[in-house]
């Protein structure tokens, strides 16, 4: 069995084990860019989901920017490449979206998947503006997709270790548990809800840094909006 097939089996299953479904597939534009803009959890498999998804439903491939740190892990670069992740960059993400494809974003990183559950649910995207800044550059619309079981799937513990490691390197070292008590996923019933498209506005630049403002906090709001409401459904 190759890479692919083993990413794919792997993703399947996670389907099935969360009974992952999606809610607005009509407002994936059917040709043309697209920048789906979702929420981070500690998870973060959450995404290839949706991704496969809009491939079985609509047949458009979806290219995820990963964090950089996935593509220096030999086995976890080689099943992220297979699956469809592509290292996260201004660049990378502007070739493909002007190349008519369908680009994913987790715009809080492993910042926001790092968060407590405490803090479940909350968007920390508030100074991450490139997204933003990428459809204006583009002319792409946003998709906001939310999924706010994805926070359910682990119950992260607030920590200093956890902070520290990240502050200095950028690494994760998560307190987590799962089921029983172990890494193991809980069974969350996983739903991803899609936004109706948002278009930037209409200069096609970005250089205009009230402009990125307003169309930042616009994205943002809505999707903040997004986890609340589905949070409690």
């Amino acid at each position: 069995m190759n890479i692919i097939n083993i990413a794919d089996t792997v993703m399947n299953r996670a389907a099935r084990y969360h009974e992952h479904r999606v809610e607005g597939l009509e407002h994936i534009p059917a040709s043309g860019p697209g920048l789906i803009v979702v929420n981070h959890s500690l998870a973060t498999y959450d995404s290839g989901l949706l991704a496969a998804a809009i491939k079985a439903k609509l047949g458009r491939d979806v290219w995820l920017l990963g964090d950089r740190y996935i593509f220096k892990v030999p086995v976890l670069r080689d099943m992220a490449t297979a699956y469809g992740f592509v290292e996260g960059s201004q660049h990378n993400a502007e070739s493909l979206l002007r190349d008519g494809e369908l680009v994913l974003v987790a715009p809080g990183g492993m910042r926001e998947a790092l968060r407590p559950s405490s803090q479940k649910y909350q968007l920390d995207i508030s100074d991450r503006k490139g997204f933003a800044k990428l459809a204006m550059r583009t002319g792409a619309p946003v998709i906001l997709s939310a999924c706010p079981a994805a926070d359910d799937i682990y119950h992260v513990v607030s920590n200093p270790v956890t902070d520290w490691v990240y502050n200095r390197y950028k690494l994760a070292a998560p307190v987590i548990f799962g089921k029983y008590g172990t890494i193991i996923p809980k069974p969350a019933k996983l739903v991803h809800y899609l936004n109706a498209p948002m278009s930037p506005p209409d200069n096609g630049t970005d250089d205009d840094p009230e402009a990125v403002d307003a169309f930042h906090a616009r994205l943002e709001s809505r999707l903040q909006e997004m986890l609340t409401e589905h949070a409690s459904t």
